[in-house]
Formats: C-alpha cells, structure tokens, sequence
C-alpha cells in the first residue's frame, strides 16, 4: 500500500468502497467481505472491521487489520489507530503513536495530539506545542479550547490580544477599513475566553468590532446574548444584523419560552421585504410546520417563490406539499412557474414534479416525462430517473440508466447491485482503475455546461 494512493482514494471516495457502501454491507451481513476487502487494501473497510472487532473484545485483531495501513505512514491510519487505543483505555500509547506526526508538522495530526494531550491531564504540554501556531486560526481555535483545560485562560487571551494589536490594513486603498488579522478568527477567540471568564462586557465589546458577523449560519454575539438573557439587545442586534442570524436566533429564543406569536413576529418583521424574507424563509417555514401550521407555511414558500422562483426555495415549497398531502398543488404550482418562463422547464426545477407525480399515482407517466425531457440523457438525470424505475420495480431497467455513465454513477449503481445482493459485481465495479485528473490552466472562460 502506498500513502499518497491511499489518501487520494480516501479523499475522493474513487477506486475504493466509500463508507456508506461498507456499512451498508455489514447491515446486509456480508462481514466476511468486509474482512477480506479490508485485507486487500480497502481503508474503509479496514475501519469498520476494526471497529467491529474490538467493539467484541478482539482487540489485537483490530490493531492487526489496521496495521499495513499504519506501516505506510499516512496518518488518517495512525489516527484511527490512537482512537482505538484511546478508548480502550491505552491513552499513552495514543500518545506515543501520534507524537511523531505532529512533531513533524501535521497541522492535522497536531491538532488531534493536543486534543488528545489536553484530554488525559497534559493541558499545559498542549498550549506549549500550539502556541508556535497561533497565526494559524484552527490551531488557534484548539489552542484555546486546550487553554481552558489547563487553566491557561489568561495565557491564551494574551497571545490573542498581540494578535489582534498586530492587524494590519488588508489592501492599499485608502478607503478601505479592512484589516488582515492572522488568526483570523482572533476576536471570535478572544470574546469565547473573555465569556467563560465571566468579562461580558468585555465580549460584547470585542464581538461588535468584527468584520464577518456570521460562520456556518451562526452569529456568536447573537448566541452570547441569548445565553445570557440579555433579549432587549438581542432585539436590538437583530434590527440591524443583516444576514437574518441574530432574528433567528431571537425567534428560537422566543418560541423556547412558549411565546410562538413572537417568534413568527421577528421573522416577519424582518422578511418584510422579499430580500429579507429569503434569509429567513426557511426557519420560518419550520417553525410552522412544528405548531401544526403547514398550510401557512406552504403559503409564505409560495408568495416567495412568485417573486424568486429559486430552485432550493421550490424545492422546499415541494417537499412541504408533499408532507401535506397537497402534491397536485405542488404540480400546479410548477405548472404556473414553467408558463412564467415561456413553457421551459430546465431539469433543476422538472425534477421536482417527479416525486409529486410519483405521490399522485402517476410513476409511470413521470418515468416517460423524464425519458423525454431535453436533459433526459444527462449523467444527473440518470439518478432521478433510476430512483424512479428502481420504485417502479424495474431494477434492470434502473441499472442500464446508471451503467450509461459510468464514470460518473458508479457509487450510486454498486448500491443497487448490493441491495440486489450482486456483491461481487458491485465491489469490482467500485475498485475500476482509477486515473488522476490533472487540472488544466484556466483560460478565464466560464463553463456553461449543467450542472452549474
């Protein structure tokens, strides 16, 4: 086995069987497959058979099964491999395995370390290791979750703050107020210590100078503020937060508390424009469907999409037909926004009526309606109409559709011939040679070619 081969497989989930595919196997009870596959260089495979072993007390099995993986010196193996020591109760031998990979540099292999380190009484030994790297924002974000273990609040806060005295404008423009702060997460940081130290104040200070408000839909003033019951200025910060975060972090605040009225008013308020309704929508939709309010959803998803008929607002505005038994609404619906657009219907949207009419009794129609639409033949079509024809229970018909592209379906169709218990062709299906794409200089010309 080779490190880079494997990290290539593993990453791209090519010329291998991916993770849902191995645990689908063990679910149907071909663990001896498993095992042989995992002996055959298969990584995943490798890991869920090691797993399973030492969850029946095979332990040294396990470390075996994994070891040829751990001899190449790719860590994700060493990994697993300090994992299963770990929760075993072997931490130190955890720790004298995955010692040498982030002393070598392993941003990865470092972070896992000091997580490691801070979790069996060596905090200290942890920020030591970590402070070298604190320009770096997820060594920085470990560095201060391993502070707090080791009682080096203080000690973190002040790396942060030269950090932070240490920004410097972002471009040459003078009318530019950007600046460039490496962590660049340093303020988040900061205000996070400052929280658990119990310096409010001093953290909502810090978290009204940031230039990006909102991570991963998360506001953390808005989360800070709500933690500790301070809803006047929460309402306040979500008046003027303009990505919809602080509202809804309010409106979860509000329903919490029994007050469903005042949750649907905060997002109401601020979708009072179709711009702002469209950072709320979703949420909001949720929020109705959980007080027995569905139709009024529906109603809110379909006044929106009149005015942005986006292919993830129609999506969510199907699925809520379908849930209500409404799909010949949800049809007529697509119906009225394909006359809009002069009669076309590009798959994005067509693929929606599919389910629909599959609800209406209507499988075998939208079975010929995909056939016959202009991207009918398409390597994304061929999911959706394989889907179809796999319900219908014509499976042969559902695999030719996937085996028309195979280079693109191939996971897809090896889980259809493993549900038709066909294993041995879906693994060699799955372990085709694989060729690494080489990526060309970019020409400055946009594709046009779906997906987009």
């Amino acid at each position: 086995m080779d490190a880079a081969d494997l990290d290539y497989r593993a990453r791209t989930l090519t010329g291998c069987i991916p993770p849902p595919l191995v645990a689908r196997l063990l679910e149907l009870g071909h663990e001896r497959e498993v095992e042989l596959q995992a002996s055959r260089g298969e990584w995943f495979c490798a890991l869920e058979w090691a797993r399973l072993l030492g969850h029946r007390g095979r332990r040294e099995q396990a470390l075996e099964v994994i070891a040829p993986y751990v001899a190449t010196n790719w860590w994700p193996a060493a990994q697993a491999r300090a994992e299963l020591l770990e929760g075993w109760g072997r931490a130190e031998e955890a720790i004298a395995l995955s010692r040498s990979y982030a002393e070598a540099g392993d941003r990865l292999a470092l972070v896992f370390f000091a997580r490691l380190l801070a979790r069996h009484g060596r905090g200290g030994e942890a920020f030591m290791l970590l402070r070298a790297g604190i320009q770096d924002w997820f060594l920085a974000e470990c560095l201060v979750d391993v502070a707090e273990a080791a009682g080096m609040d203080e000690e973190a806060a002040a790396l942060l703050e030269a950090r932070v005295e240490a920004a410097v404008p972002a471009c040459d423009d003078p009318d530019c107020n950007n600046l460039r702060m490496e962590p660049s997460n340093a303020i988040d940081l900061l205000a996070a210590i400052r929280e658990r130290q119990g310096r409010i104040e001093e953290a909502i200070v810090l978290l009204h100078t940031r230039e990006v408000t909102s991570v991963n839909g998360r506001d953390q003033l808005a989360d800070l503020l709500a933690r500790h019951d301070r809803i006047t200025e929460l309402r306040a910060y979500a008046a003027s937060e303009h990505h919809g975060h602080a509202a809804q972090r309010l409106a979860e605040v509000l329903e919490e508390r029994g007050d469903v009225e005042g949750a649907i008013a905060v997002y109401r308020t601020f979708g009072a424009t179709p711009s702002g309704m469209w950072q709320v929508i979703v949420p909001l939709s949720e929020l109705l469907v959980r007080h027995g309010r569905g139709d009024e959803a529906i109603e809110v998803l379909r006044a929106l999409t009149e005015y942005d008929a986006e292919d993830w607002l129609v999506h969510t505005l199907c699925t809520l037909y379908a849930d209500h038994g409404r799909s010949r609404a949800g049809l007529a619906h697509l119906d009225a926004i394909k006359a809009r657009r002069d009669g076309k219907e590009y798959w994005d949207l067509f693929q929606m009526r599919l389910a629909l009419m599959a609800d209406c009794g209507l499988l075998d129609e939208a079975i010929e309606q995909a056939r016959a639409h202009p991207e009918g033949d398409t390597w994304y079509a061929a999911w959706a109409l394989s889907d179809m024809l796999d319900k219908a229970g014509r499976t042969e018909e559902a695999d030719a559709v996937l085996a028309q592209h195979p280079a693109v379906n191939s996971s897809l169709r090896a889980e259809r011939l493993i549900n038709l218990g066909r294993i041995q062709d879906a693994v060699r299906l799955l372990q085709q040679p694989i060729s690494k794409p080489t990526t060309p200089a970019w020409d400055g010309a946009h594709s046009t070619e779906p997906p987009f």
